[in-house]
């Protein structure tokens, strides 16, 4: 797919300085760029790219100031790093089929179910009984969409995500796939005998606005009530939330954590791949968490730091892993003052007996 440098240009706003017709049909990085390519340039360290590019279009900021000729169509916008993500997004919309609607077949979408305006259900999905499928929501092929679910506005549900009965999730929600929402969560009573009894997992998962998650990530429903995943949170992929979780606003959580049930994560916090939470705890908003941590116990202080496993404060943790590496050292030179010590203990003893005689 082609676009002129006009009409980028009128999409985001600037002002070209350059050929108004030039015609690309691909994005790459500044240093990357070839003929029917488009780039931008928002750092300053890339500027001298600027005069070597081979792009047919680069995006910069108004206030760069351009010292020497450049062949390619420059357009100016007030910022080019937000202004080139959007095209971005614009452009993996197109590929991605982000304009279809309608509903291919085969597929199957129950009568009771709700139908919003231009909504996609891809072939070989399942739509079930008093579903409300908001407007222009994306369910891509092979998806499962059950009872009572409710899918915001501009929702995408991408091919092979399962999306059990009862769950909710907001506008704008981006779910990729071979994710699992609304699974049982992990509630198995012990018995006398050492075996378990299933516990009936009959609350539901709440996903709020504007929340992306990330493929193969599962999140549990709750035993009782909901897991809340709230507005703006970003979920990489491969993650496991399991029952009644509460994670707070604009959230970003890596690959491969683990969230064990009732944990309550506050607002704004960063956690990192690999990390582990037992249950039952709350963590503070702004907390840090760096990858592969194990966090065993509630955290009270805001915009906290945490490192290792058991995790704790940021600084002491690098402090203790500097005393670690220097182990074997501390040995060896602990091994040479024991030696000493028991030298002097000796000598000091045979000039004591010496004195007696």
């Amino acid at each position: 797919m082609q676009f002129t440098a006009q009409q980028i240009a009128t999409l985001l706003q600037g002002k070209l300085e350059g050929d108004p017709t030039a015609i690309v049909s691909n994005v790459a990085k500044i240093e990357e760029a070839g003929a029917g390519s488009l780039s931008f340039i928002a750092n300053p360290k890339y500027e001298e790219y600027l005069y070597t590019s081979k792009a047919s279009i680069i995006i910069v900021n108004d206030s760069l100031e351009i010292t020497r000729p450049v062949t390619a169509t420059v357009l100016r916008v007030k910022d080019a790093y937000s202004s080139f993500a959007l095209l971005m997004e614009k452009y993996s919309e197109i590929i991605s089929g982000g304009t279809k609607t309608g509903i291919e077949q085969p597929s199957f979408v129950a009568a009771t179910a709700k139908i919003g305006k231009d909504v996609y259900i891809g072939a070989f999905a399942y739509v079930g009984d008093n579903a409300v499928i908001g407007d222009g929501v994306k369910i891509y092929p092979g998806c499962y969409i059950g009872n009572n679910v409710v899918l915001g506005d501009n929702t995408k549900i991408y091919s092979g995500v399962r999306i059990y009965d009862e769950c909710r999730l907001g506008n704008r929600v981006i779910v990729h796939s071979g994710t699992v929402v609304g699974g049982d969560g992990f509630g198995f009573a012990p018995l006398k005998d050492g075996s378990y009894k299933k516990i009936a997992q009959i609350g539901n998962v709440i996903v709020e606005d504007d929340v992306e998650i990330g493929a193969n990530t599962t999140i549990d429903r709750a035993t009782m009530g909901s897991t809340i995943i709230r507005q703006g949170v970003k979920l990489d992929n491969l993650i496991q939330i399991a029952h009644n979780v509460e994670i707070g606003e604009h959230t970003v959580i890596a690959a491969q954590t683990g969230i064990s049930g009732s944990t309550k994560i506050g607002k704004y916090c960063m956690i990192g791949g690999q990390v582990g939470m037992v249950g039952h705890i709350e963590v503070a908003d702004g907390t840090h968490i760096n990858a592969q941590s194990g966090l065993s116990k509630s955290v009270s202080n805001t915009n906290t730091v945490l490192n290792g496993s058991p995790a704790f404060d940021y600084k002491s943790s690098l402090k203790s892993q500097a005393i670690f590496r220097n182990l074997p050292e501390m040995q060896q030179r602990l091994q040479k003052l024991e030696d000493a010590v028991q030298e002097l203990t000796a000598l000091l003893s045979t000039q004591n007996l010496e004195y007696k005689k």
